[in-house]
């Protein structure tokens, strides 16, 4: 009996450094693809980023998913971006990163209520996202929906007093509310982080 467990020990330890190895050896061979694939984006070289990591492709990888869905979307191939972005949102549904990249494939193919519906999932993760609240704000600011920008951009003027991009969106949202007091509150306010700002400038002369 004391025979069949030291060998029955010897064969499970055998089994686990097999196993080590292959995950090792797995994960030098991503980091490889990984390291290429990052070299031939900084010279541009789409093709042959995708390439690289295509050759290590994982359906159940989170990591490769994402990154090809921004290889892809830099390379043009919006539809093929936007697929990979999606099987990241699938393989991880709490990751904002994934949910954020999808926005740049989804927008550039003018699928802007995909765009509005990923920045929903985001917000009802992380409430106080600022790079999302201000895109909304803009979304709803280009729809001439100026009540739902308004409550984005207040959320970001408030965690962020100040930010000239935020605050010279709200300030003309306020405006188109018609809420002359405090636009001009808000675009002089403007001028404080760019002076002479032409923006805040127009804004203000209209208002008098």
């Amino acid at each position: 009996m004391e025979t069949l467990m030291k060998i029955y020990f010897a064969i499970s330890l055998f089994l686990f450094s097999a196993v080590n190895v292959s995950a090792q050896t797995n994960y030098t061979t991503q980091q490889d693809a990984f390291s290429k694939s990052y070299a031939y984006e900084s010279r541009g070289n789409f093709t042959d980023a995708i390439t690289t990591l295509k050759s290590i492709y994982q359906e159940d990888s989170y990591e490769i998913n994402l990154r090809l869905g921004w290889i892809t979307y830099l390379a043009g191939m919006f539809t093929e971006s936007s697929a990979y972005y999606q099987k990241a949102i699938k393989l991880k549904p709490y990751a904002i990163e994934s949910r954020i990249g999808f926005a740049n494939p989804a927008s550039a193919l003018g699928n802007w209520d995909q765009v509005v519906a990923q920045y929903d999932e985001v917000l009802a993760i992380d409430p106080q996202n600022t790079i999302v609240n201000y895109r909304m704000g803009s979304i709803y600011y280009g729809r001439k929906d100026y009540t739902k920008a308004e409550k984005f951009l207040e959320k970001v003027v408030n965690l962020y007093p100040f930010d000239y991009d935020s605050m010279i969106l709200y300030a003309w949202t306020e405006y188109r509310l018609g809420k002359m007091r405090e636009a001009q509150v808000l675009f002089n306010k403007a001028l404080l982080m760019r002076p002479k700002d032409a923006s805040a400038t127009e804004g203000l002369g209209l208002i008098k």
